[in-house]
């Protein structure tokens, strides 16, 4: 009897099932085959926080597939991932089989494994254990506190703070980080100071610069020197001084190599040093796990990518350390293996960290089967790892002081060389904003001298500095940030910062977080009436809560009765909050944001129309806007910008592009229902029936990147692009539903992806038209209008066609034979309106229906005449059958109308603005 295994994904399965053999059948579930359905009511704390599962289609999908296989089978083994998601994965399959009673007389087990080689699965199979409650329990715990936040949070903001779009436990604290940075930013005042650096020459002509540290006998800290007159007195009187060699300092010190990379580590190095996102990193280390093809055979290149821990397994270790020697020397091979021990708050340390499989596969020895993300990665974890296990690098530092006489003037120069690289050789640490090896002058060899050496001064110079503020989270240190305060997991952090994203909290700028409005508001609002739920020592502290959880120390019942008992008592005070209240609470928090201090002096928030009116943040249905107090008196309104000379994300998704040249409206760029648009100026709120205008983007142009003269560009389309050399009439380019197109009368001809409708020249335009004209041909003009009359090649078939009038062609005819008298006559007689089609077709139903009810009443009236008569009988086949041949015929001449009729031409109404 065969055994069912079930892992997550397909390619997991594949290389399994390479390893088991015939003797198992391995399915993958697709992740988890059930959720909580998105509604209320799924997650009810008044009957003990049950929960209500729901199988969408292709979870139903995979469970049929995973019964059908269990049929004869003895055993099903749940072999998804090793940690609280897998494990919840597990318990859904075997509930889901459960439930529809398919388990009986069939045992279950569950197996784990860190890595997806031969030795690791069959290792895994002999050592088979039950599911681990506790871990399913703190799943339980953490998809109901995320469900209660989201769906009793999220409701409080959309009637609250119009505009917002939800709220999460870890998401809105991952945001407030973001904001209260940006906070800080803005609120910076740079600070002026200076330093004195000259370049000096030794005896031996040999040239090295150091910088002043001490000025008439005293230290100089940062600000010592404030401003310029002080800074020039100082170098003035380092140029005047006769320096000498003071002293001279050398010491060795030990650099030591990083631990192994664990989830968050291995995110915030490949954004420093690959220039990756989160989300793409655990995407292709998922690749490197499950397996790529190696000489015919799937291997699973390195271990399980969601862990904490920093441990290797010791054959792993072995292995390593038996590489280096080979590959290094044994000089770079410590006498003992290295252990470390994580420094995050509340790392659970269940897993290994994430190591290649067999260190015996190089890069260079695997790079012809990846592609090139995974060839980078793959070589980041592979040298980390390797590294890891590497002998200490040894530096050589200086640091020399030279100074006149009385040593009332001292500088400093200081460098340092490597003596013995060790790790170095193979890996370097990645920094925030560049890749260093370590100080700025670790790499600086300053020149032979001694003690007493006069030194000659060749120049000095004083050099400006201001304090820069704190700089904004990257990727990798907003990761670092979450994981020192203990907040998220291994497995959260990429969809933390895909969500902020994909709701248009934030928006990355040069790879850095910046806050949206719609962002900064969301968060002042929980901040100002939801404050203990945003606070990073709660949200830490309800993840200390789950992991005793997991641990089997505390109840998940618990846990959720103490969170729910304070949330909902917070969630129901804000039932009286006055919009008034919420209001002033925002600008209080942001009025400084939306009113910055200007330049000469005057009221920020003065109204520029009304003489006594102060602009104020004002909630609305679609969400906030800067308003008039004298409202509706006065009805100056303006999104939310702040006004800096710069292009600004608005709140709801808009971005400010500029401003009109001919009108002075603004400029925005929109994201509508159908995609990005741009818009000019606002609705009137006076004449609903007036209309901004509106220009649609094209599908392969960056919304991000969209400049102001693109987007008038686009405004003032169709725009002419010149006469058709032949027929001298004007063609015009435009974009239509169905992307960019050139115009001439009423023949349209479709555009390239690659053509650009803002430059596209009169050649191209005629070569578009070409393929277009070659299936229309004009007969002549129509007698009553002199308009055109075209006969022309439809989707099913050729038609004539006069303005909007068109006609199909009898079957078999050719449009190239067609006369200019017969197309007269097929639209007098069959000729329909191109627009309003859906009357005629309506009438044609109702005729066909009614042919019907007779069709069955003359077959009736035949079935009875034939129980009389043989001959009658005989007579009435007959004329049944001429009548079922006419009533075919006459189907048949409907049917064919039906597909030979034309699809609707584009025309200016199909546009989308």
């Amino acid at each position: 009897m065969k055994n069912v295994v079930v892992v997550e994904s397909p390619a997991k399965a594949k290389t399994i099932n390479r390893y088991l053999g015939s003797d198992y059948t391995v399915i993958a579930s697709f992740g988890h085959v059930r959720d909580l359905p998105p509604k209320d009511g799924s997650v009810r704390p008044d009957e003990n926080f049950a929960m209500s599962w729901q199988t969408d289609e292709r979870g139903s999908k995979q469970i049929a597939t995973i019964a059908k296989a269990l049929k004869g089978a003895s055993k099903l083994i749940l072999a998804t991932d090793p940690d609280r998601e897998g494990e919840a994965i597990s318990w859904h399959v075997r509930s889901a089989l459960e439930e529809k009673k398919l388990l009986k007389n069939i045992e279950v087990e569950r197996v784990t494994f860190n890595e997806i080689t031969k030795n690791a699965i069959a290792t895994a199979m002999k050592a088979p254990r039950t599911l681990d409650q506790p871990l399913i329990d703190a799943y339980l715990a953490r998809r109901a506190l995320d469900y209660l936040v989201g769906f009793t949070l999220s409701p409080v903001l959309w009637r609250k703070l119009p505009g917002s779009r939800s709220a999460g436990r870890v998401q809105s604290v991952a945001l407030r980080l973001i904001c209260e940075r940006e906070a800080e930013i803005e609120v910076f005042k740079p600070k002026e100071y200076w330093s004195v650096e000259g370049l000096f020459t030794t005896p031996d002509k040999a040239d090295f610069t150091a910088k002043l540290t001490h000025l008439e006998g005293k230290k100089l800290d940062q600000f010592a020197l404030p401003n310029e007159e002080t800074a020039h007195k100082a170098r003035d009187l380092v140029r005047s001084s006769a320096l000498s060699v003071r002293k001279i300092e050398r010491k060795r010190t030990r650099r030591n190599p990083a631990p192994p990379f664990t989830t968050s580590t291995l995110q915030q190095e490949a954004s420093r040093k690959l220039g990756m996102s989160a989300q793409t990193t655990m995407r292709t280390a998922q690749q490197l796990y499950e397996g790529v093809d190696l000489n015919g055979e799937t291997v699973g290149l390195i271990t399980y990518m969601r862990t904490d821990g920093v441990t290797m397994a010791s054959e792993a270790v072995q292995a390593i350390r038996s590489h280096i020697g080979s590959a290094f020397g044994k000089d770079y091979c410590p006498d003992k293996p290295r252990s470390y021990a994580t420094k995050a708050k509340n790392a659970q340390e269940a897993h290994e960290a994430i190591r290649p499989t067999d260190v015996a596969r190089t890069p260079a020895a695997v790079a012809s089967v990846l592609t090139a993300d995974q060839k980078r990665l793959y070589e980041l974890i592979w040298k980390r790892a390797v590294a890891s296990q590497m002998q200490s690098a040894e530096l050589d530092q200086t640091a020399i002081t030279i100074g006149d006489g009385k040593e009332q003037t001292l500088l400093r120069a200081t460098g340092s060389i490597i003596a013995f690289d060790g790790f170095l050789k193979l890996y370097i640490e990645g920094h925030d904003d560049k890749e260093k090896g370590g100080d700025d002058d670790q790499n600086r060899l300053l020149p032979s001298m001694k003690e007493g050496d006069q030194l000659g001064t060749k120049t000095v110079e004083a050099e400006q500095h201001f304090t820069q503020p704190p700089p904004r989270y990257s990727e990798a240190s907003l990761v670092k940030k979450m994981e020192e305060i203990g907040i998220g997991r291994p497995s959260t952090y990429a969809s933390i910062l895909s969500v902020l994203r994909d709701r248009n909290y934030v928006r990355l700028d040069a790879r850095r977080f910046v806050p949206e409005d719609r962002g900064r508001l969301v968060t002042a609002f929980l901040t100002s009436f939801f404050q203990r739920y945003v606070d990073t020592g709660f949200t830490a502290s309800l993840e200390t809560q789950l992991d005793d959880i997991s641990d089997g120390r505390a109840d998940w019942h618990d846990v959720m009765s103490a969170f729910w008992h304070d949330f909902s008592a917070t969630v129901a005070k804000t039932k009286d909050l006055k919009i008034s209240d919420v209001i002033d609470a925002l600008d209080q928090d942001l009025g400084n944001h939306f009113f910055p201090t200007r330049p000469d002096g005057s009221d920020p928030r003065s109204c520029p129309s009304c003489t006594d009116g102060r602009l104020g943040l004002k909630l609305g249905r679609h969400g906030a806007f800067l308003g008039c107090s004298n409202y509706p008196e006065c009805r100056v309104t303006r999104p939310l910008t702040v006004d800096n000379g710069e292009e600004t994300a608005l709140p709801d998704g808009m971005r400010l592009l500029g401003h009109d040249p001919a009108t002075g409206e603004d400029i925005t760029l929109r994201r509508g229902p159908y995609g990005l648009y741009v818009q000019r100026g606002e609705p009137d709120p006076e004449d609903k029936k007036a209309k901004p205008k509106r220009a649609t983007i094209p599908k392969d142009r960056n919304g991000e990147e969209l400049t102001l003269k693109e987007a008038i560009g686009l405004l003032s389309l169709p725009r002419e692009v010149g006469p058709h050399p032949e027929t001298g009439e004007m063609i015009t380019a435009g974009l239509g539903r169905f992307g960019p197109f050139v115009k001439m009368g009423s023949i349209y001809g479709a555009l390239s992806k690659d053509d650009d409708v803002l430059t596209i020249g009169l050649n191209r335009a005629v070569d578009a038209l070409a393929k277009k004209l070659a299936s229309i041909r004009t007969l002549g003009a129509h007698p009553k209008d002199g308009e055109a009359v075209m006969v022309r090649k439809g989707r099913f078939g050729p038609y004539v066609q006069h303005g909007q009038i068109i006609a199909t062609l009898p079957k078999g005819d050719s449009m190239d034979d067609v006369t200019l008298e017969e197309a007269l006559t097929l639209l007098e007689e069959k000729g329909k309106p191109l627009k309003g089609g859906r009357k005629t077709a309506t009438k044609k139903t109702a005729a066909k229906k009614t042919a019907t009810k007779k069709d069955a009443t003359s077959k009736s009236t035949t079935k009875k005449a034939t129980t009389t008569k043989t001959k009658a009988s005989s007579a009435t086949k007959k004329k049944s059958a001429a009548t079922k041949t006419a009533s075919s015929a006459t189907t048949s001449k409907r049917t064919t109308r039906k597909k030979d009729t034309p699809q609707k031409n584009i025309s200016e109404d199909d546009l989308p603005f």
